[in-house]
């Protein structure tokens, strides 16, 4: 007797998705025969579920996918077709698929990358038209999709394969197919501050991609654009993103400032059991846990900063607008403001890892280039410029407080300083030193120059380069076979040798210029053993005699104004005393060009912007898993 249709089939341990299993079926066995048309259309009428794709996936080694070629061409050719259809929701579900598909495929470990890849998803007959067609696709839809999130989910996946092919030629096809004016009308169309953040990571992807072997045409792309709207959505949206990612930072530990209140008051005077009850705040974590949090940082979003330096070095419209755009409202950031302060974050934490310095160094670039270009440089000068920017105060030292709108120049100065202040030890990162003193050079000289006395804690300044110059003199045996420790002797001795010679012409008052000079005396001798130490001598390219002859000049004076009687030294008012009758018999014999410095050149920072980009492109995979 048959069994009835109707007896109760046993209750399966676990439920699974349809499109879970049809992933497993898809990749279960190399020779498993090429799927029905049925399984195409099911597949593509189900919800993707990129995690367990991923998943998937990652089971498989590269040899692995090797022999399941031909269901990964079938996979990558029938998502291309549905993306060309246009069709609701198939062409949506291709997109997903895509998405994890090229990030799960390309981050494998190849032996012949470029091969192999071209093998997986298209083979070597059809790779020209299936990838010709697969950019083609996705220019339709970036630029003419029904819906901003169908054209969101495009650049997604651009983005997936641009990051994931970059170290083979498939990132070629889209340097062939111009994606410029679609990215740039999706930002126009964009109607959140942060939209257009990934159009324009992928940018900053392209126009990296081989542009020290060939015209990248996206670089000249970025030189002539002049679509103020655009570019004014880009700045807005690289300030959202800076604040986004130095949320993290303050996550980790909070530096703002506590204000006055009833409880700390009566906790400072011993009545803390007095104090009313606050909200219990959350528990920071430990040194330990926070230092590995803070190693971590700045979080993926991060690879926006290769692009905004690309489009500051090829675009003064862009320059000009980042600089000068207001905030959105009221009390609000403007977006330089963000990127202002998300460096001092990145900069105050630099040494922690080779990533965080990268990040660094790119924005101090960028900075460079902003600080470079006269115009820019009086209303960054001026106060016009005048803005609120929250400084990173996470490590000690601290910079003085400054509460409410302050010159950009003095909050640029203040982020040097923090940076110099903070990265100081053994294995120094000469060229992140070299890079923010020379932008100090840069500022000084421009300040000079006009003739515009700024308003600024000058003694922090002075403090922080005469320590610098201590310190490398102790670890001279460590520093001096460093590449480039030179170039950052030069520009740091000529630094101070200008505002020696030139103080007058910038400082507020009297007492700043004096301060200078009693800090140049109270590091007496260690000038001497810093010329001896790195035979600055030989040198004709900085001003190392200058600083001698001024700290021989009041160390004399200073020999002859002293006490007779012994154990008895000059108090502090007294030295500054005869700093001020020592000016009457000063000369300073300062090399002529101090204010002089090169302009930005890309090509010397050839091997430098090679790396960033490289973990600008893991930072865009490392993103694209959590989308």
């Amino acid at each position: 007797m048959e069994p009835s249709p109707l007896t109760q089939q046993a209750r399966p341990e676990f439920f699974q998705q349809k499109i879970v299993q049809l992933y497993q079926a898809l990749f279960r066995d190399a020779e498993y025969p090429e799927p029905p048309e049925g399984f195409w259309q099911e597949f593509f009428l189900l919800k993707p579920d990129k995690t367990s794709l991923r998943r998937v996936l990652a089971d498989l080694r590269a040899d692995d996918l090797l022999h399941f070629q031909n269901q990964s061409q079938q996979l990558f050719f029938r998502c291309v077709s549905h993306i060309k259809a246009g069709t609701a929701p198939s062409d949506e579900i291709a997109l997903d698929t895509l998405t994890a598909f090229l990030g799960s495929v390309l981050s494998k470990k190849y032996t012949n990358p470029s091969s192999d890849i071209i093998a997986i998803l298209a083979g070597l007959d059809h790779v020209d038209s299936t990838f010709t067609e697969f950019v083609n696709a996705l220019d339709a839809i970036v630029r003419n999709g029904r819906s901003l999130p169908l054209r969101q989910k495009a650049i997604q996946v651009a983005l997936s394969a641009t990051s994931g092919a970059y170290r083979t030629g498939l990132v070629s096809y889209f340097t062939h197919r111009d994606l410029f004016p679609s990215l740039m009308k999706y930002v126009q169309d964009a109607e959140i501050d942060t939209a257009p953040f990934e159009p324009f990571t992928l940018l900053g992807l392209l126009v990296n991609y081989n542009k020290f072997e060939f015209q990248n045409p996206y670089r000249l792309r970025l030189d002539d654009f002049v679509n103020e709207k655009a570019i004014q959505k880009i700045c807005v949206s690289v300030g959202a993103i800076c604040l986004s990612a130095r949320t993290q930072y303050i996550a980790v530990q909070d530096d703002l400032p506590e204000g006055w209140t009833i409880s700390n008051t009566l906790a400072y005077i011993g009545l803390g059991a007095l104090a009313p009850r606050a909200n219990t705040a959350p528990q920071a974590p430990n040194i330990e846990a926070a230092r590995s949090l803070l190693a971590a940082l700045p979080g993926h979003e991060a690879a926006v900063l290769l692009a905004t330096y690309d489009f500051a070095n090829a675009n003064k419209l862009f320059c000009f607008n980042l600089v000068s755009m207001p905030a959105q409202a009221k009390h609000e950031e403007n977006p330089f403001s963000g990127f202002l302060s998300f460096t001092s974050y990145i900069l105050q934490h630099a040494h922690r890892s080779m990533r965080s310095s990268l990040y660094a160094y790119i924005n101090l670039i960028t900075l460079r280039i902003l600080v470079e270009d006269q115009v820019l440089c009086k209303r960054i000068c001026s106060d016009e410029s005048k803005t609120t920017v929250r400084l990173c105060r996470q490590r000690q030292p601290f910079l003085p407080l400054v509460g409410g709108q302050r010159t950009l120049v003095t909050v640029i100065v203040d982020v040097m300083v923090d940076g110099i202040n903070h990265n100081l030890r053994r294995r120094l990162d000469i060229d992140l030193y070299v890079m923010m003193v020379g932008i100090l050079l840069r500022l000084i000289s421009f300040l000079s120059r006009s003739h515009i006395r700024l308003a600024y804690h000058w003694f922090e300044l002075w403090r922080t380069l005469l320590s610098l110059i201590r310190f490398l003199t102790t670890y001279a045996t460590d520093l001096k076979t460093l590449p480039n420790i030179l170039t950052l002797l030069d520009s740091l001795v000529n630094l101070i040798a200008l505002s020696l010679s030139a103080g007058d012409t910038f400082l507020p008052s009297p007492a700043e210029y004096d301060d200078l000079f009693y800090k140049l005396v109270e590091i007496g001798d260690i000038l001497t053993k810093f010329r001896d130490a790195y035979v600055l001598s030989n040198r004709t390219t900085n001003s190392i005699a200058t600083l001698i002859s001024v700290s021989s000049h009041y160390y004399t004076l200073l020999e002859s104004s002293a006490p007779k009687a012994k154990g008895k030294n000059l108090s502090t008012k007294e030295v500054g005393k005869v700093i001020k009758q020592g000016y009457e018999t000063l000369s300073i014999q300062a090399k002529d060009g101090l204010d002089g410095w090169e302009k930005y050149r890309e090509a010397d920072e050839r091997v430098m912007l090679k790396k960033i980009a490289r973990v600008a492109v893991e930072d865009v995979k490392a993103l694209l898993v959590g989308r």
